[in-house]
């Protein structure tokens, strides 16, 4: 893949300031629990951290990346629509553990082409003092190492985690993820980001996120799984950040979720 204005390095390195911006906003909340809690209209929750730190993510790119778009959870599309570069934020990804005084929570900031995909993706969990990256032919790293998925090829020798949802039941696959569950190893649901970063440094081998995702909870996610050599797919194998399903798996695990198709 060859894109003639794409600098990997630059645009990681940027990505990576709109995450700092971020978490000078996210985390002092947090920690002094100084928020105001409102609901929106699908029942999730949401705070002026999220929207505050998405505010300063969309300044900073108006700013110097101004040809680009960006489309955040709270604030939708701002910038240049029509560009083929969209930048796609969630300001807290885990609002329910952010309010509810539990560490579990990241900032994911990715920059996409229209024709190229997801390049760079950033997760930053600034409670846990953690932050993952990639960029497309540079790799994943985790806190500045690097990282790579693990080479368990078994089911039940493997460690998988696995959210259940709403949307799982009322598709009628409550009762494969079980199964999926007693036939592994060990079986745990971290949720959100953290089940697919855990995925990417290797400490667990498949993960099946929720129902009802959206591209700004898994573009960031998508290109740190594939760098670090995993394998990322919605429920039917399909190879997108842009479907409402997502499992992340080391490559080798991946055919045990051809059930949930």
């Amino acid at each position: 893949m060859q894109i003639t204005d794409f600098d990997a390095a630059g645009e990681l390195k940027f990505a990576q300031r709109l995450a700092d911006a971020a978490d000078a906003i996210t985390l002092p909340h947090y920690d002094n629990r100084s928020f105001h809690l409102d609901w929106k209209s699908n029942r999730t929750e949401v705070t002026e951290a999220d929207r505050d730190a998405e505010s300063a993510i969309a300044e900073l790119v108006l700013a110097e990346r101004p040809s680009h778009g960006l489309l955040g959870e709270e604030h939708g599309v701002v910038g240049n629509d029509d560009s083929p570069w969209r930048w796609i934020v969630d300001p807290i990804d885990g609002t329910s553990n952010f309010v509810r005084g539990i560490p579990l929570w990241a900032t994911l900031v990715a920059l996409t082409h229209a024709e190229h995909g997801v390049l760079v993706g950033v997760v930053s969990a600034p409670a846990m003092a953690r932050r993952w990256w990639a960029a497309r032919g540079l790799g994943a790293f985790a806190d500045g190492r690097r990282c790579h998925v693990s080479k368990v090829a078994r089911l039940d020798e493997a460690q998988i985690s696995v959210t259940f949802s709403k949307g799982w039941e009322q598709l009628g696959l409550t009762e494969h993820l079980v199964r999926l569950q007693q036939q592994a190893y060990r079986s745990r649901g971290f949720g959100d980001f953290w089940q697919h970063m855990l995925v990417a440094e290797g400490a667990v081998d498949l993960a099946i996120d929720a129902v009802g995702l959206q591209p700004y909870d898994l573009a960031a996610i998508m290109v740190i799984v594939e760098e670090a050599g995993g394998t990322f797919t919605d429920r039917h194998g399909v190879r997108t950040f842009e479907r409402d399903t997502a499992i992340s798996s080391n490559g080798l695990l991946h055919e045990h979720t051809r059930a949930l198709t």
